[in-house]
């Protein structure tokens, strides 16, 4: 998943050598334009991902929901989903890590980076949407009342997941404010850390609402479940290298945020006077 803080490395521009009659070189205007294109239609594309992924899992509005599609053997069947989700996490786990992104923008210019981490995920979560194979079996299936509830959950999960974006900033999560700056000729730095809003409540908000959209289904299949139960794992082993990350990059400010605020689950309590 996208990183829920702020990372130092994904936004600081590398410069290009200088020269030692005129200085550093400036970058063209084609090549500014171009990165804020990529980075554009790269966000329209991930959009478009995300608008399939809100009825894909209630199976509503799309061509093909998580439990549509053709029916295969179900060895064959989860052997294929769990492919996929593994591609996924790869994808995820491995772009994310600060070292890779250092040898990756020898080849990505910096700017256009996340704009690129952006675009991958999407095109892994489409081939995700595109291949799933639906695994026959009913684990519950809520009528009336009850399925009208775990909608209006569900809808909940994603209002917490998308609102989360918008705490720190939406358009650097998704690569398009270093692509701007970058067009502008101006410096890119990540916003700050921030204990604000949901931030206040869990560390990883944007985490918490996907946990939520995966397990808030009125009808829950066994291809459901396994979905939901390998994201929520993988959610989980991701927080785990996220932290690393974030503990080695701010310091005591983040174990001390980490000790008192919970990762995924809010921990309800009496407000105390240091709260206020």
């Amino acid at each position: 998943m996208p990183d829920t803080q702020p990372s130092p490395a994904a936004c600081l521009p590398i410069p290009p050598p200088p020269s030692p009659v005129t200085g550093p070189p400036r970058p063209s205007r084609l090549s500014r334009a171009l990165i804020l294109g990529y980075a554009t239609a790269g966000y329209g594309f991930f959009l478009a991902v995300l608008a399939y992924a809100v009825g894909f899992f209630i199976g509503f509005g799309v061509p093909k929901g998580i439990d549509q599609g053709t029916h295969l053997a179900w060895p064959l069947a989860v052997i294929t989903d769990a492919a996929l989700l593994l591609l996924f996490a790869v994808q995820h786990t491995v772009m994310a890590r600060s070292w890779f992104k250092r040898r990756w923008t020898r080849l990505v210019p910096p700017p256009a980076e996340r704009a690129t981490f952006v675009l991958a995920a999407s095109l892994v979560l489409a081939l995700v949407f595109w291949l799933w194979r639906p695994v026959r079996g009913t684990v519950w299936d809520l009528p009336g009342p009850g399925a009208a509830v775990l909608l209006a959950v569900y809808g909940a999960g994603w209002a917490v997941a998308l609102g989360s974006t918008f705490v720190i900033s939406h358009s650097d999560l998704f690569g398009l404010r270093q692509a701007l700056s970058y067009a502008r000729g101006s410096a890119c730095r990540p916003p700050a850390f921030t204990q604000r809003s949901l931030y206040r409540v869990v560390r990883h908000p944007l985490m918490t609402g996907f946990v939520i959209v995966f397990w808030a289904a009125p009808v829950m299949t066994v291809g459901h479940l396994l979905f939901a139960a390998a994201a929520t794992g993988y959610i989980l082993v991701g927080i785990a290298f996220e932290e690393r990350d974030l503990r080695q990059q701010l310091g005591e400010a983040y174990r001390a945020y980490a000790a008192r605020v919970p990762a995924l689950i809010p921990r309800f309590r009496p407000a105390s006077e240091g709260d206020q």
